[in-house]
């Protein structure tokens, strides 16, 4: 199986409660994918990880794999600070049926690129499934370089790497580096990644607009010149669900179209009202607001 397209960072939904809604991540699950999205990553940054309990972990990762029913894949977020977490996580992952697993580097201890080396090295090869890097400098204080990333795409099961560093020539780097043995998937401007030769694109956007960023997709690839409308159409939701407070961002945006998925944990807040209005604009000018 070959990953590539539009892929969701899910969300992780909330009760009333602040108790995990099963419920409604098993509607949001089958809506996500009659939508059009080609895959599906819950338990990354977007969803919350670092609120979550391990047995929550699992809940989530379990539902949406049963739930999903092999019609995307789905690839589950193992990251942790302690290697032997990672791998039992990703072994975990494994066990429930997902098709891959999305690691971010420790995200506290700084690690140098040899204990990088080491930690990758070790989940991978823990697994018969891929591994795909998730390089965020912004939130996990290391920049995966395209010479390190070269280096661990010589490991059998890494085979692909989501980048957040928000720079695109950092693509045509990565695939210089990794002479074809890896897929690089965009988590920061997805049209011009696409152009530079990412493969797909890990999206926040599309908690939101899902057709609109897997349209965005399938009309750049197909060389048809839609491609570039349908990004700038999309442009003003990314840049407001970027920054410090995504999640909040993200799930006010949600609730806007009508798809509730309840407040972020704390120490997160909900979105600031002075940020409401702008994205509430957004909202209505993609036509995707929900009727009061």
């Amino acid at each position: 199986m070959t990953f590539k397209g539009s892929y969701t960072v899910c969300v992780t939904p909330f009760d009333a409660e602040g108790r995990v809604d099963l419920e409604a991540l098993r509607g949001y699950v089958d809506w996500q994918i009659e939508e059009g999205v080609h895959g599906l990553i819950p338990l990354g940054s977007t969803g919350e990880f670092l609120s979550l309990t391990r047995e929550e972990r699992t809940a989530v990762a379990e539902v949406v794999i049963q739930q999903t029913a092999g019609r995307v894949p789905v690839l589950i977020g193992t990251a942790a600070e302690w290697t032997d977490e990672a791998v039992s996580l990703s072994r975990e992952a494994e066990q429930l049926g997902a098709d891959g697993v999305m690691l971010v580097p420790p995200y506290y201890s700084s690690p140098t690129d040899e204990e990088l080396v080491v930690h990758f090295t070790r989940v991978a090869e823990a697994l018969t499934i891929p591994v795909m890097l998730y390089n965020n400098p912004f939130t996990a204080n290391v920049d995966l370089s395209a010479a390190l990333v070269g280096r661990l795409s010589e490991v059998d099961n890494i085979r692909y790497i989501k980048d957040t560093s928000k720079n695109v020539h950092r693509v045509t780097e990565l695939l210089e580096a990794c002479q074809g043995r890896m897929t690089v998937f965009a988590g920061y401007y997805p049209w011009e990644s696409y152009l530079a030769g990412a493969g797909g694109y890990s999206s926040v956007m599309s908690n939101i607009a899902p057709k609109l960023s897997a349209q965005t997709f399938e009309r750049t690839v197909d060389g048809s010149g839609e491609g570039r409308d349908l990004y700038v159409k999309s442009l003003p939701l990314i840049n407001a669900l970027a920054g410090d407070l995504y999640v909040s961002a993200t799930k006010a945006a949600m609730q806007m179209i009508g798809r509730p998925m309840g407040d972020p944990r704390a120490p997160r807040l909900p979105l600031p009202e002075d940020r409401r209005a702008d994205l509430e604009t957004i909202i209505r000018n993609l036509g995707l607001l929900a009727e009061a």
